[in-house]
């Protein structure tokens, strides 16, 4: 019996010698489909055995710490694994299986607020590691999560990014990558892992930053709204068969995008594009906003477009960016939009080169003898290290041969400097240089490059070109008015880049006066009059009109400006001019001068009640507005700057007081026409009135934000705009109506009365989310008596419906208040600038039960 039992006992040892290696304590991976084999030191996957190692990580949640601590490279946390990574190579990189889970690189339970470091964003997780590769064992990416929860005042102060990357030769495959701030998790292998979306009101939360050349995304899923970031930053980079949610400021502008989807669900996914320029080839572009245009850029740079399609729901206009310049040029081949040819940009057709017939299409675009297409990712990458991470390096040889061409060495970009240029006849030419480049800033020497004028404007200039790429453009302008046009540089094969020209005369000298100006002071109004030699031409004098403390006009205050080219010859008086002595300057102009020497008026006397027609009303529509720093705070006038409330300190922004706050000109996006915009954060305006006791009052404001959605500000970071009513400006102690930006929402803002005590404010009212803070919005605020009352509305019809019942179109609110004798005003704008500022339209001040010093 004992002698079977042994025979039994050897029998079933060899037999066990020829089993397969069994997963260690029944391992399953969560994706059935794609079946992994875990054995401790080694996984078996798609039929490969893969020895762990100090450069070889396995990765799974699924792991118990008590499984992973017997076994050195195994880990079951993406962020302890990180701590063990060593430099790779190129010949030997640093690979990091990872099966299917969701791996939190930041802890979303966790309540602290995430700060960065040394000036820095708030990062999930830095990983300083050269020629890193993270691969999904699946082949949905969707199985395979790296995960974070943050964004800029959402779990953060500062744009929250999950992945700071430092190193060369990163490759990421299979895997997905998100920052589900604003968007919710879905996790189809095992739901309890999916999450909410932290908040819906859409900020800045970033998934990736990345330092380094040569880096590859494969079958990689990049989720996120706002600055969405999908390894920003780095040089020569691939994206192969990604998909990308994102809005606005969020895509790599160096990137190649082959076989990629992209959904946008804002107008700008690019916040400008580097090196020559973001390049998609075979990608899908799906528009999922509601809004009738569809921009690449926020800023302006150049791009590439190569067999690609748009869809879209409704009749969409496609452009590179919101306002490209004319020096812009991008190149189309083989666009649609729903499945008829498109042509991109077609409000400046000249921003676009279409390559149909351009041999520069090589350079993306091949097709072999069988009528395959070959995208030239080797031409594109290759860089000065020969890289070619799609190996199609031999058969971009082989049609090269067939065709005797060379179409591993093709330019894609030629850029010019200076881009912008000013040259006057008579004065020194310009010079401007041409650099050829292939991808990422690669030059290309020995090509040659060609100039040409804008048509209908070769006789303003003369070009001389040289061999290497210079240009020297002399003035030949005769006439009167300066002539803006465009010099262009290009090649045979089909790149263009061109240079905006401003060519001026030979100025003459500004106009002599035949009668010096004069100043009168009737019906309500001063009046200079003069005569300039014009010699036919249109006056374009500069005016400016100062209330002077003294005769001499040594002290003096602005009260109003010429602008567009229309002389302020006159200006009516008001109350508050009473005391002063009025002063005018001229400075003689017209179109082919500089303006002249400033000839000073000034009154005989002071301005006397008599003259004036007082009304207890200031009305203007900001075209003649002095907008140049006055810091002097002053009975009657305008205090002009800067301010940084004490509500903002913990927001790390500063005042530049050598800069102006507030400039007057044309606006962007959803400011219309010219008003008063801000130029700095913190810009502020005060009024004081005259010394008084003043009853009821009504400020009536129109505006524009820049931003179009409703969302009115960059950011949710204490950017606010106040209107001050019933106000003392020399305590800031009164009331105001404050138009936020929150957390709440990314398509409106909050509206709440505000006390202010000594700079301190309060609210006095629940705020009130509307989306009424758009274009052409009409705001009046208006004490009568203890009731401070405030009404917005736009006339801009929204671009689809809301269904949130919690916003409002429009807003009325009211508060009880202790009633004060002030009647000062104040607008203070605490946002970003550029394209989250707004524009002042018309403002009218309305004071009643005044009894006033003067």
């Amino acid at each position: 019996m004992k002698t079977q039992f042994c025979s039994f006992l050897l029998c079933w040892i060899i037999f066990c010698e020829f089993l397969p290696a069994q997963s260690v304590c029944g391992y399953r991976s969560l994706d059935v489909t794609n079946p992994i084999e875990f054995l401790g030191n080694k996984i078996l996957y798609e039929g490969k055995e893969i020895e762990l190692g100090e450069k070889t990580f396995f990765i799974d949640g699924q792991l118990s710490d008590e499984v992973t601590a017997r076994y050195p490279f195994v880990f079951n946390s993406f962020n302890k694994a990180a701590k063990a990574f060593v430099a790779g190579t190129e010949a030997e990189p640093m690979k990091v299986y990872i099966a299917p889970y969701v791996y939190w690189i930041d802890n979303p339970d966790d309540p602290q607020v995430r700060v960065g470091k040394d000036g820095k964003e708030p990062f999930g997780l830095v990983v300083k590691c050269p020629y890193l590769h993270l691969v999904g064992l699946t082949k949905n990416p969707e199985n395979v999560v790296l995960a974070s929860s943050r964004g800029q005042t959402q779990g953060a102060v500062g744009n929250f990014t999950m992945f700071d990357f430092w190193g060369d030769g990163l490759s990421v495959k299979n895997l997905t990558m998100g920052n589900y701030c604003n968007v919710d998790l879905e996790f189809p292998l095992k739901k309890e892992l999916g999450r909410k979306k932290r908040m819906s009101a859409i900020t800045q939360a970033h998934v990736a930053y990345c330092h380094g050349d040569k880096i590859v995304a494969e079958n990689v899923r990049f989720i996120s709204r706002l600055n969405m970031n999908p390894l920003n930053g780095a040089k020569r980079i691939l994206f192969y068969k990604c998909y990308m949610e994102s809005t606005d400021d969020a895509l790599t502008g160096t990137g190649v995008y082959l076989n990629c989807t992209l959904k946008f669900y804002g107008q700008k996914p690019f916040w400008r594009t580097d090196m020559g320029g973001a390049v998609f080839l075979n990608s899908d572009f799906y528009v999922c906003h509601d809004e009738d245009r569809q921009y690449f850029c926020k800023g302006v740079g150049p791009l590439t477009v190569v067999d690609c399609r748009f869809h879209v729901r409704k009749p969409v206009y496609a452009g590179w960016t919101h306002e490209p310049s004319d020096w812009l040029r991008c190149y189309q081949y083989g666009v649609t939009m729903n499945g008829q040819p498109y042509v991109i940009g077609a409000d400046k057709p000249y921003n676009t080169v279409c390559m149909e017939q351009e041999n520069v299409l090589h350079a993306y675009r091949l097709t072999d003898e069988n009528g395959k297409v070959i995208y030239n990712t080797y031409n594109l990458l290759r860089g000065d290290d020969d890289w070619d991470p799609l190996q199609v390096k031999d058969s971009v040889r082989v049609i090269g041969e067939h065709d005797g061409r060379d179409y591993a060495n093709l330019p894609v970009c030629l850029s010019v400097t200076p881009l912008v240029a000013s040259v006057q006849t008579g004065g020194n030419p310009v010079k401007l240089a041409a650099n050829v480049k292939r991808h990422c800033n690669y030059v290309q020497q020995g090509s040659s490059v060609r100039w040409k004028i804008q048509p209908g404007y070769e006789k303003y200039v003369s070009l001389s070109a040289g061999e290497d790429g210079t240009c020297v453009v002399k003035a030949m302008n005769h006439e009167d008015e300066t002539k803006h046009f465009t010099v262009v540089a290009y090649t045979e094969d089909g790149l263009e880049c061109a240079v905006e020209l401003t060519v001026a005369p030979d100025f003459v000298e500004a106009p002599a006066f035949v009668e010096v100006p004069k100043l009168e002071i009737a019906d309500g109004k001063a009046m200079v009059s003069y005569e300039l030699d014009l010699q036919g031409r249109k006056d374009e004098s500069l005016i400016t009109w100062y209330r002077a403390v003294d005769k001499e006009g040594k002290t003096k205050y602005p009260v109003a400006v010429s602008r567009l080219a229309k002389p302020e010859t006159t200006y009516r008086l008001t109350k508050e001019d009473v005391g002063y002595y009025l002063m005018a300057t001229v400075a003689p102009k017209h179109l082919r001068c500089h303006p002249g020497k400033e000839y000073t008026v000034i009154s005989s006397s002071p301005v006397d009640r008599k003259q004036v027609n007082p009304v207890d009303v200031f009305e203007t529509d900001f075209r003649n507005f002095p907008c140049s720093n006055q810091p002097v705070l002053y009975s009657g006038g305008w205090t002009i700057g800067g301010y940084k409330p004490l509500d903002t300190e913990g927001y790390d922004w500063e005042l530049f007081s050598d800069k102006d706050y507030w400039v007057y000109g044309e606006g962007m996006n959803g400011s219309r026409g010219t008003g008063l915009l801000q130029a700095q954060r913190g810009a502020r305006l005060l009024y004081t009135p005259l010394e008084g006791r003043y009853g009821n009052m009504k400020i009536t404001l129109n505006v524009d934000p820049s931003k179009t959605a409703g969302q009115g500000f960059g950011s949710a970071t204490g950017q606010y705009m106040d209107i001050c009513i019933k106000f003392d400006t020399r305590t800031l102690t009164g009331y105001a109506l404050r138009i936020i930006r929150t957390t709440k929402y990314s398509n409106a803002v909050d509206f709440m009365l505000m006390k202010y005590e000594n700079g301190r404010t309060t609210a006095i009212s629940l705020p009130v989310s509307s989306t009424c803070y758009r274009t052409d919005c009409t705001i009046v605020l208006e004490v009568k008596g203890n009731k401070l009352t405030a009404h917005a509305e736009t006339s801009t019809p929204l671009s689809s419906p809301i269904t949130d019942e919690n916003l409002k179109p429009s807003v009325s609110l009211e508060a009880d208040i202790v009633p004060n004798v002030w009647g000062g005003m104040g607008i203070q704008h605490t946002g970003s600038c550029g394209e989250s500022t707004t524009m002042l339209h018309h403002l009218k001040i309305e004071w009643q039960g005044v009894s006033a010093s003067k």
